[in-house]
């Protein structure tokens, strides 16, 4: 589980890295005849979004407080 918490780490920081060279003006670029497009800032965005609730869930699961962890039961008989 650590592994895939280190993997989502690296491509959020990725994903970050993408975005501020986007925002910095480096969407488009030409060399000689060649033209040049990175990704749409939105889809990088949706991406960072999604990044990062993979990384709180898989942090929540190894801290043992995943979706379906039972808090206490109690017996009961009807």
């Amino acid at each position: 589980m650590a592994n895939r918490l280190e993997t989502l780490k690296t491509r959020l920081e990725n994903y970050l890295k993408a975005e501020d060279s986007i925002l910095n003006g480096a969407q488009e670029y030409k060399i000689g005849s060649r033209d040049f497009k990175r990704a749409d800032l939105n889809e990088i965005s949706q991406m960072i979004q999604y990044l990062e609730r993979e990384i709180a869930t898989e942090e929540s699961k190894s801290q043992g407080k995943g979706r379906n962890r039972v808090i206490g039961v109690i017996p009961r008989d009807l």
